[in-house]
């Protein structure tokens, strides 16, 4: 009875303290404490919002206080707008006589929405600050932007607000054709390194048209969106070797989500689309991230589509996935897919010096999948006419990262020649119809896979077992191959030191 006594003096008292109107505060004296003291917001496109980001700001001292006014110094014409403890004050811009209590802290988000004109010329740098108390006991805290110049392309909107949509095999997608005589970004089928791209909605390439990519092309692709090469269509990217880490020459697909935490995040955007009628693709020094699907190829047994020194990282499903077609690649680097890596459901595949590596968390992921069925239809075979490894690497997490998919009356030819394989089927190692020179289940000792670094040095299991038969003589970032050569995509090389 008397903890229930204590219990309702206690509620009683937390009850009156929660009525309290009549703070006794006095002005701030100028020791606010911030959690940090420049906010570095994430680099936005021009005249699109900034993610939402935070500062705490904390009063330390024992007495109750009033922040006079908490401002932009650019006043109501800053391009930043913040909330503080969830009040909006005049336009996001201004917020009067704010009480901070003793001890306690409040909350500011803060936003961007800013156009390349408002920027210094020659860093792109919106700037502005948060000012506290614009007396003499006045703080700031810095806000920075990098602000991009880019290409838009989008679908228009239908006279009842609705937004154009295109139909690729029976589905109608939310999407938009490419023109190569569009009034204000010109020929839309040929990218360049001039400015970023940004892709709302799918990109369709016209029936009988070739959309290229130039060397250093960037493209960022909205969420549930995509690149679509559909009849007769076909897709040329031209990258090339770069000299420094930044893949100056390199073209690159990724979200439109540029902050830090976005940077290895899957499932920004959907995928690039290769149709069935569509015509004979080359790709060459593509890195493509984030997406739910990196490539997606139907249906073209006859044409030998090219696929080199390309990198595919964390997709939602499937790195590569190809039904009854047609892949000759080189220097391919693939990492951490939910489903797997490659998958090649029926058609003929030639894979060599490629990486294959999924450390996704799931059980049910697999590096490589081999299957004679069709994608859509397990019940339909589709024949495997050939699926050939040659001085590859495929390995992962998981104790099998081989997954194959065998109906019994229908063609299902595949060979591994020099691959080290990661996998616990015991019967690879006595067939040598379709294995030979494997090493089985031994680390390759990437040098950082959860970063995407699969490159390798002098210790690997990888090193110098490669057949000089199938040798590519320069690996994916330039280098000459040693004969005999290394496994993988990558000849070994020497590490920084981690730090």
């Amino acid at each position: 009875m008397r903890h229930l006594y204590t219990l309702l003096i206690l509620a009683f008292l937390t009850v009156l303290s929660a009525c309290r109107t009549d703070f006794e505060t006095v002005a701030s004296s100028g020791d606010l404490i911030f959690s940090k003291d420049t906010v570095y917001l994430d680099t936005v496109f021009k005249n699109i919002s900034s993610s939402t980001y935070q500062l705490k700001v904390y009063n330390q001292s024992k007495k109750d206080i009033s922040i006079p006014n908490i401002q932009f110094e650019n006043g109501l014409n800053s391009k930043y707008r913040m909330s503080v403890d969830g009040n909006t004050g005049t336009n996001g811009k201004l917020f009067n006589n704010i009480t901070l209590l003793a001890k306690d802290s409040l909350y500011i988000f803060i936003e961007v929405t800013a156009d390349v004109t408002d920027t210094n010329t020659d860093d792109f740098l919106y700037t502005d600050k948060i000012v506290f108390d614009s007396g003499e006991n006045q703080q700031t805290v810095e806000l920075v932007t990098l602000v991009k110049d880019a290409v838009f392309l989008y679908p228009q909107k239908n006279s009842d607000g609705s937004k154009e949509k295109i139909t690729v095999e029976g589905q109608e997608i939310e999407g938009f054709y490419l023109d190569e005589n569009d009034a204000q970004n010109g020929n839309e089928l040929i990218f360049n390194n001039q400015k970023p791209y940004v892709i709302y909605g799918y990109a369709a390439v016209p029936e009988n048209k070739t959309v290229e990519f130039q060397a250093g092309t960037r493209v960022h692709f909205h969420s549930n969106s995509g690149l679509i090469v559909g009849k007769n269509a076909a897709l040329n990217i031209n990258g090339t070797i770069s000299s420094t880490k930044a893949l100056e020459n390199e073209v690159v697909f990724q979200g439109d989500r540029l902050q830090p935490d976005y940077s290895d995040l899957a499932g920004q955007w959907g995928k690039i689309w290769l149709t069935t009628e569509s015509k004979t693709h080359h790709i060459n020094h593509l890195t493509l991230k984030n997406a739910t699907e990196g490539l997606q190829i139907e249906n073209q047994p006859q044409n030998v589509n090219a696929i080199q020194n390309t990198q595919i990282y964390n997709c939602v499903n499937y790195g590569i996935l190809a039904s009854n077609s047609n892949i000759k690649a080189e220097n391919i680097v693939i990492n951490n897919s939910g489903k797997a890596n490659l998958a090649c459901y029926g058609g003929s595949y030639t894979f060599t010096h490629c990486t294959f590596n999924n450390n996704w968390n799931n059980a049910s992921q697999t590096s490589v999948l081999l299957s004679n069925t069709d994608f859509q239809n397990p019940s339909t075979n589709l024949a495997l006419n050939h699926a050939n490894f040659y001085n590859c690497i495929v390995y992962g997490t998981y104790s099998n990262e081989l997954t194959l998919i065998k109906q019994e009356k229908t063609v299902f030819n595949y060979k591994f020649d020099s691959v080290l394989i990661k996998s616990n089927n015991k019967d690879i190692a006595a067939d040598s119809e379709h294995f030979e020179n494997v090493i089985l289940n031994e680390n390759p000792k990437f040098y950082n896979s959860a970063n995407n670094q699969l490159t390798i040095d002098k210790t690997s299991s990888a090193v110098a077992k490669g057949n000089t038969n199938y040798l590519i003589p320069i690996d994916i970032l330039g280098n000459n191959r040693t004969t005999p050569p290394d496994l993988g995509a990558y000849q070994n090389q020497d590490f920084p030191e981690k730090k």
